[in-house]
Parts: C-alpha cells; sequence; structure tokens
C-alpha cells in the first residue's frame, strides 16, 4: 500500500521531464522547419547591443526567481534558509513544468516540499495557497488593465488580420478563451479570497455539499482536504503585519513582471527597429492566461505556437520559431533539468524511507 508521501513523489518524478521536452521541442523544430529561411539567419547581424539584451533576459530570469525566494521567505516568517528557499523554488517550478497549468501545476506537491524543509504543516499550506492566491491577483488586475489599455484590436491584432473568414474565427476563439479563463480564475480567486479573509468554515459546508451529489463524489476526499486547507490558510493569515502583505504583494508583481520582460529583451536583441514594449508586455499576459487551458505539461507545445503567432510582427521575418525556441529554453527548460538534478538529491537529504520510489543509484 502506497503512503500519500510516494503517491505524490510519483506524480512528480524526474521521468515526466520527458514528455514536455518532446512536446516542447518537437512543435518549436517542427515550426522551425516549415518557416526556415536560411536569408533571416544570413542578416541576423550580431552586436554587442544584441549580446546585452540576451544578457538583460537572463537577469530578468533570475530576478523573477529571487523575487519568488523573497516572496517565500516572507510567507513562512523566514524560517527558510536562503539555500532551502532556492531548493523550494526550483522544486516548485519543476512541478508546474511536468503538470498541467488546468490541473493547478504543482500546487500539492508544493506544500509536500515546504513541509519537508519542516516548515509545519499548518504554515506550508498558508504560505503555498497565499502564493497561488498573489499570483491569481497579478492575472485579474494586470489582464483587464492590459487589454483596457491597449485595445482589443490592438492587443489581437496577428490573430485578426487576414481576409478569410478562417482567420477571423480563429482569433475570436482565441479572444473568447481568453475571457472564459480569466473569469474562471476570477471567480476562483475571489471565492478563495472570501474563504481566506471572510469565512473558510462556510466554504468547507458548500465544497462538502456539492461534492457528495454523484458526478462530483470521486472527488469528494479532495474537495474535504481543500476545505481544511482553507481554515488552516485562513488562520494563518491573521494578525499579519503592513510587512507581510507589503513584501508578499511586492514580490508577486516583480516576479510576474521580470517573467513577461524576458520577452521583450529577447525580442529587442534580434529587432532592427524601436519596439512598442508595452503591447509585448499586454500580449504576454493573454499568452500567459491563454496558455493555462492548456492540457499539455508547462502548456509545451500550445506555448510555442502562441508565441509565434501573438508576437509574429515584432519578429524579423523567418525567426519566429527560432525566438520561441530560444524563449523557452531561458524560461521554461532550466527548470525541467534544474528539477531533474535536484530533486533526487533532496528526496534522500529530506524524504525518509522511500527509497523504492526513487532508488538511489
Amino acid at each position: 500500500m502506497q503512503t500519500n508521501d510516494e503517491r505524490i513523489l510519483k506524480s512528480f518524478n524526474v521521468g515526466k521531464v520527458i514528455l514536455p521536452v518532446i512536446l516542447g521541442l518537437g512543435v518549436a523544430l517542427w515550426l522551425l522547419l516549415r518557416n526556415f529561411d536560411k536569408a533571416a539567419f544570413e542578416n541576423i547581424n550580431w552586436t554587442w547591443f544584441s549580446t546585452w539584451w540576451i544578457f538583460l533576459a537572463i537577469i530578468s530570469v533570475c530576478v523573477r526567481d529571487l523575487a519568488y525566494m523573497i516572496r517565500i521567505r516572507i510567507l513562512t516568517d523566514n524560517h527558510l534558509t536562503w539555500r532551502n528557499s532556492f531548493n523550494t523554488i526550483m522544486l516548485w517550478e519543476f512541478a508546474s513544468a511536468v503538470a498541467p497549468g488546468m490541473m493547478g501545476g504543482g500546487f500539492i506537491f508544493a506544500i509536500f516540499i515546504l513541509n519537508r524543509e519542516k516548515v509545519n504543516m499548518g504554515k506550508s499550506i498558508t504560505a503555498i495557497l497565499f502564493s497561488s492566491f498573489l499570483d491569481g491577483i497579478f492575472i485579474a488586475v494586470m489582464a483587464p488593465v492590459v487589454y483596457f489599455t491597449i485595445g482589443k484590436s490592438r492587443l489581437f491584432s496577428t490573430m485578426l488580420d487576414g481576409d478569410s473568414q478562417l482567420t477571423v474565427s480563429v482569433g475570436n476563439g482565441f479572444i473568447y478563451t481568453f475571457w472564459t479563463v480569466y473569469f474562471i480564475i476570477v471567480a476562483y480567486k475571489l471565492l478563495v479570497a472570501y474563504a481566506l479573509f471572510v469565512n473558510p468554515y462556510f466554504i468547507k459546508k458548500v465544497l462538502e455539499y456539492l461534492f457528495r451529489l454523484p458526478i462530483l463524489k470521486r472527488w469528494q476526499t479532495q474537495a474535504n482536504e481543500t476545505g481544511e486547507q482553507l481554515i488552516i490558510a485562513s488562520e494563518g493569515l491573521q494578525n499579519k503585519t503592513s510587512k507581510f502583505w507589503v513584501g508578499s504583494i511586492a514580490t508577486t508583481f516583480l516576479s510576474w513582471t521580470a517573467r513577461y520582460t524576458i520577452v521583450n529583451c529577447i525580442l529587442n536583441a534580434f529587432s532592427p527597429y524601436a519596439l512598442d514594449h508595452f503591447v509585448i508586455y499586454g500580449r504576454q499576459i493573454v499568452m500567459g492566461i491563454i496558455v493555462l487551458f492548456s492540457p499539455t505539461p508547462g502548456g509545451s507545445g500550445l506555448a510555442e505556437i502562441i508565441f509565434s503567432k501573438f508576437l509574429d510582427e515584432f519578429i524579423p521575418l523567418g525567426l519566429a520559431a527560432s525566438l520561441a525556441l530560444l524563449w523557452r529554453l531561458l524560461s521554461y527548460y532550466p527548470y525541467l533539468f534544474i528539477g531533474a538534478i535536484v530533486l533526487p538529491r533532496w528526496i534522500r537529504k529530506r524524504v525518509i524511507n522511500i527509497k523504492k520510489v526513487f532508488p538511489q543509484t
């Protein structure tokens, strides 16, 4: 009989790196071969300016992770050392990279990681649940800001431009998907907000009632656990200082802003003309929301396609697939490979009696 720890670890073992790598690289290479333009590569004029912007893209990746590390330390009342914070974030990103966004990424695994880093279960649940809530707040705030500031026609111009009815239908499909996923996120976060800050016991009872229905009964255990987690998290957030609230919100917005400026830096490195960086930033928020709907691990495959479609007007002709691959090489694949290295060592150090799950070689 498997323990709960073993089930969690088997859900996020290093073997699952293979699927997102195959999907992501497969789609990227297919796009590259399909749209390969020898002249486009020959016309690349690599300068110190290009090197500088690629360096800034790497800095953006580091700032993103550093902000996450600072946030997890704030949310655990500085219980974690910097080394433990690094391990926690890398393993959490790894879990998110091998789990579909529509399934909540590595949420449960993240709680497990913190608990194994000797953070008590109550504080672990509070930190991870509130982190997820803060990430949702960023999306809930910034999506309408960029949509109404930039405008629908400018945000989706690459999807709507074209004479055929099919092009318009596909473009409108992306808009509907964007708003559908957005409102699902907002509705869920409002529910979580009510549970965290108003009445978690009521939400727990609602979940218990709903998941008694025959169609939902198979998830009854998970729903009951979620209700308990909401109560624990709500109690954990009481009597927090202003430093806690300001620090956690500021690091959330910093990490997400750094995440999205990676693409701005990459495009600037290769573009021969001035770019509208706010539009690029806005389109990435749209892309990020749509990719959350992807059933593939970490949005592999869909992310590469959307990159080429949404940002095509800012990319020199013939380089869309190549820059999509470069973007994922900087912002996605490192977490797969770092996680695959860190995870087995972390398990041997932090987890007891599970050698049959990850045999030591």
